[in-house]
């Protein structure tokens, strides 16, 4: 997949068709729309997702929003559906001043070589977002290129959006969230030493801190599902601080794998949270916290 970070690395010579969209989460909405431009590829044109980078959120708040994926985890996730190119135009104050006539005509279809554009009917774009849906079909009678709008996908009557993946994620409804995303939601990260302790008590668990900008669901415990060198294996995940053994206030996310006691320090892995199973607790002593960690070992094995 080739990645677009810069206005100069805009120039492609093949036919694209390119999906516009803000993508965090990649959620059913999402996908409809990316199913669109995938089915393009049979007729030549290249899968290319158009998106920003820092968010809209992001850059007109004027301070950083947790993500439901991060950059990294999204262009994994662009790779995996087989998109060709991903642009992440990049937001600053210039840009986001673009004539969105400009954008559509110079962007888009000169530089991007767009024949076919997909786009959410609420779709915003260019200076003070003057650019829709209707700029959009004005502009394709045109220039030439083929438009399909969609309409918000619904879900038990209501609309699929990242807010609303969001909101479940921060109530913990971990199952809920998966049903808008169409997939498990995950935390990825590389396999870190951390203090030794479930070693020590004979509980041996692998450790990772999760991105800064990464969307958390409440502290706490969740059955989950670990993905090593593509493997998959049950689990059971902690996220939190580590109120028995930890005064740093660092979060971490650690992980029981059942059935597995292979060295994976270093190694890359993927944590798919699966269902909240109890609140993260402060134990009066190692012991307690032992004795919890093995009942909820056996409850979770279930």
């Amino acid at each position: 997949m080739q990645i677009i970070t810069r206005l100069d690395e805009l120039n492609i010579n093949d036919k694209t068709a390119i999906a516009i969209g803000k993508f965090d989460g990649i959620h059913l909405g999402h996908k409809k729309l990316l199913n669109l431009i995938l089915d393009q590829k049979q007729d030549g044109l290249k899968a290319t997702v158009f998106t920003f980078e820092p968010s809209p959120e992001e850059f007109f708040v004027g301070h950083p929003v947790k993500q439901l994926f991060t950059r990294k985890e999204k262009r994994k996730a662009f790779q995996d559906m087989g998109i060709d190119i991903l642009v992440e135009f990049p937001l600053n104050a210039e840009t986001a001043a673009t004539p969105p006539e400009d954008f559509v005509k110079t962007i888009l279809v000169e530089d991007l070589k767009a024949d076919y554009i997909a786009a959410g009917c609420d779709v915003s774009f260019g200076d003070k977002g003057r650019g829709d849906q209707h700029l959009l079909r004005n502009m394709s009678k045109e220039l030439g290129f083929e438009l399909c709008l969609i309409d918000k996908v619904m879900l038990d009557g209501d609309e699929v959006s990242s807010t609303r993946v969001r909101n479940q994620i921060a109530d913990g409804n971990i199952p809920m969230a998966k049903r808008l995303l169409g997939n498990d939601y995950s935390i990825s990260g590389i396999v870190e030493h951390g203090r030794h302790l479930g070693h020590t008590i004979g509980i041996p668990t692998v450790n990772i801190m999760p991105p800064a900008g990464k969307l958390l669901p409440p502290f706490g415990v969740y059955s989950s599902t670990v993905v090593i060198d593509e493997v998959e294996y049950h689990g059971m995940t902690n996220i939190g601080r580590k109120p028995t053994v930890s005064n740093d206030n660092q979060v971490g996310v650690e992980t029981y794998i059942y059935d597995f006691d292979a060295d994976v320090y270093g190694k890359s892995i993927e944590v798919k949270l699966l269902e909240f199973k109890r609140p993260e607790m402060k134990f009066a002593s190692v012991d307690e916290l032992k004795a919890q960690m093995t009942r909820d070992i056996e409850n979770i094995s279930k």
